[in-house]
């Protein structure tokens, strides 16, 4: 069995050595899918018989672990000294700073890579976290998989 919950939150990046118009300074409004997989609850009478996970929960540990972090904000790639250093100036402006290029496809991945451990090993259930998607746009998405 396999359920999905969906987010959306809106944030700015640039990719800055891309060789058209993604190296300017831009926004998003993005879309998380965070897809498990596992058996449901066959508890008689239990609050979540029948569910691998309710959608709350799955929303809650989304939310804090991503997008309460990377909503309204600019995630910067630390090697961007020239937009980190304009950020800086800003006071109280919320900044992301990644190792990775702000690419869909490194945010899917880091996206899945941190919320992996927070499903994998909660609940005392035998979850697997499947997929993350990661929609820059309506028509584009990465996907990061187990």
């Amino acid at each position: 069995m396999k359920i999905t919950r969906r987010l959306e939150f809106d944030a700015g990046h640039r990719i800055p050595h891309h060789a058209s118009q993604c190296r300017n300074l831009h926004g998003h409004r993005y879309v998380l899918e965070v897809t498990l997989s596992g058996e449901p609850v066959s508890t008689h009478g239990a609050s979540d018989e029948g569910m691998l996970l309710d959608f709350s929960e799955v929303k809650a540990i989304a939310k804090r672990e991503i997008v309460d972090r990377w909503d309204h904000a600019f995630l910067v790639h630390a090697e961007d000294a020239l937009v980190r250093r304009m950020l800086d100036e800003i006071p109280d402006h919320k900044t992301v700073v990644l190792d990775l290029v702000p690419t869909a496809e490194n945010l899917a991945r880091v996206a899945f890579d941190t919320l992996r451990p927070h499903f994998e090993s909660a609940f005392g259930k035998h979850l697997k976290l499947e997929r993350v998607r990661l929609y820059e746009t309506p028509n584009c998405w990465a996907d990061a998989e187990a």
